[in-house]
């Protein structure tokens, strides 16, 4: 027999059938994919459970006639009246009663898994960036500050301690930003945390910075469990995405926290059974398509006088917890959301 506790955590959904096309088999990724509990699948004829697909039928009575696999990654199946785009494989087994095994996973699922695994791998090498530059930039910067500071007290004219003054302010102010860069290289600190009083705190510091006219509704599952992570480095990733979403509304448009469970989810090729989605909407002008690839790497701003830091940090907060933040833009309405994955077991 198949061992099925490795079948349990892929993400590609997996079906098992017997010579009738009776399920035998289906594991989580599958229910999730059919919209089907376990046990509504279990003895269940597939062509009652996705009806209106003949064809797909009939490929698979076709390889339990020939005894022959079939690959095809592109076809369309119904599933619950919505139309799936889909890559397919069907082996045929002996295991036990079972004769067929279907794998199937949505084709725009493969190219998201794609997606974030590049988006990852450029957000380590943007961030070893980031960070030599900012220790080279850093370095220098103490010695030009006591050199203003010493030139200063030798000038007699105020007017000209003016300029030196100047000098001694950007140098502070690119001294924050050098901190600000070098920030993630500090570990979570991890504690048992209720996310609802992460979201309740940024939105006390939300509606602090822009209080003339930001509207910030809130849609809250309280039966969320607990998270494990580091509250303020949460705090400020779900800051720095809210923060974004208020000035593309120019502070006085309509933001929305969302917060549900997500169930089987996959981050960076890793599939966990449950997950907390935090999301946050806006009714802003949307994400310039020409950003939409990019918007994630540091110093890449659609604002002007902006720093191209908010998002970066925020995203290398979450990765730092085995998280992900995904959006979705259209004019009208985009909606950044967070997803933290719920991991059991003690604390470290």
């Amino acid at each position: 027999m198949i061992g099925t506790s490795v079948l349990e955590l892929l993400s590609t959904a997996v079906l098992m059938l017997d010579e009738n096309l009776h399920v035998t088999y289906a594991n989580p990724a599958a229910e999730t994919l059919l919209a089907h509990g376990l046990k509504h699948l279990i003895g269940a004829e597939l062509p009652r459970i996705l009806p209106g697909n003949s064809a797909f039928m009939q490929r698979l009575r076709q390889a339990l006639e020939s005894e022959g696999g079939i690959i095809d990654n592109d076809i369309e199946l119904d599933i619950g009246g919505e139309r799936l785009r889909l890559s397919c494989v069907i082996s045929p087994v002996d295991a036990g009663e079972a004769r067929l095994v279907v794998e199937l996973r949505e084709v725009e699922q493969q190219l998201k898994i794609a997606r974030e695994a590049k988006m990852l791998e450029q957000q380590e090498v943007n961030r070893e960036l980031i960070r030599n530059l900012a220790h080279e930039i850093k370095n220098p910067l103490g010695g030009i500050r006591g050199a203003a500071q010493l030139l200063e007290r030798e000038l007699g004219e105020a007017e000209l301690r003016e300029f030196t003054q100047v000098i001694v302010k950007e140098t502070d102010r690119l001294q924050a930003l050098m901190n600000r860069l070098l920030t993630p290289n500090r570990l979570p600190r991890v504690a048992a945390l209720n996310v609802h009083e992460v979201m309740e705190r940024v939105r006390t510091l939300l509606t602090a910075e822009f209080p003339d006219g930001l509207a910030v509704r809130r849609d809250y599952d309280t039966s969320l469990p607990e998270l494990r992570g580091d509250k303020e480095q949460l705090i400020q990733a779900v800051l720095n995405v809210a923060r974004n979403a208020a000035q593309a509304t120019g502070g006085r448009g309509e933001i929305r926290f969302i917060t549900r469970i997500a169930r089987q989810v996959t981050i960076a090729r890793l599939r966990y059974r449950l997950a907390v989605a935090i999301s946050v909407e806006d009714d802003g002008p949307g994400v310039p398509a020409e950003l939409a690839e990019r918007i994630f790497y540091p110093l890449v701003s659609g604002r002007e006088g902006g720093t191209g830091l908010g998002l970066s940090l925020a995203q290398t907060f979450v990765s730092q917890h085995g998280g992900v933040i995904e959006f979705e833009s259209v004019p009208g309405r985009t909606s950044f959301t967070i997803l933290i994955p719920v991991v059991e077991g003690p604390l470290p």
